[in-house]
């Protein structure tokens, strides 16, 4: 199993944790052991297989689609868009990928607070990292929001980098949400509807006509 390089100090304190427990009074390891084993889990990132190529916008992050709605977005996309929300539980996979091929054109992060990822006013109010990419079919913006229990957003991009479809964007430790946004004008077809559940770099989220 693949694990991300900003899990191994928290896998390793967990089980360190754990070790001295069960040398001090072996009963009261076996809670502990449980959530080091589930600390390794979380900070898997597994290569998700999927369609590749400039008809299709890949999920860039694991869990369930939370909100799909049209939106104005005046960062980056600087027009109507479709916004494709995915919330991530502390179980799932929270590595992020790009859902495009590209080049980065917007970095940029902003402090806030850290409501229920899953609400819709987190978009606007919570800590959050915005990723601008220029791709074969226009602008997309790829937004890493903070939740209740992330306290800590990895933007792996800079301006100026190649955006791989598929390849490593960041990570979001411990529950978050991620919002992809598409402009109307390129014309995305979405794939998905509100409960469905997303594969990181395997599911198709949209393709354009």
């Amino acid at each position: 199993m693949r694990i991300a390089r900003e899990g191994w100090p928290f896998i390793a304190a967990a089980w360190i944790i754990t070790g001295v427990v069960a040398w001090l009074w072996w009963p009261a390891a076996i809670p502990l052991a449980v959530v080091a084993s589930w600390v390794i889990a979380f900070f898997r990132d597994p290569i998700r297989p999927g369609p590749r190529g400039d008809r299709y916008v890949i999920a860039a992050a694991e869990g369930h689609v939370v909100h799909i709605i049209e939106t104005d977005e005046p960062m980056y996309v600087k027009e109507r868009s479709v916004r494709i929300s995915i919330f991530l539980s502390v179980f799932d996979v929270h590595v992020n990928r790009y859902p495009v091929d590209g080049s980065v054109e917007l970095v940029e992060y902003n402090k806030g607070k850290f409501l229920h990822a899953a609400e819709e006013k987190a978009s606007l109010d919570n800590e959050q990292s915005s990723i601008g990419m220029r791709g074969p079919r226009g602008r997309v913006l790829v937004r890493q929001i903070a939740g209740l229990i992330a306290r800590r957003i990895v933007t792996d991009s800079k301006v100026g980098d190649r955006a791989a479809q598929g390849g490593r964007l960041g990570l979001i430790r411990f529950g978050s949400r991620t919002d992809v946004f598409l402009p109307l004008s390129a014309r995305p077809v979405v794939k998905v509807k509100p409960g469905d559940r997303v594969r990181v770099g395997g599911t198709v989220l949209a393709e354009y006509a």
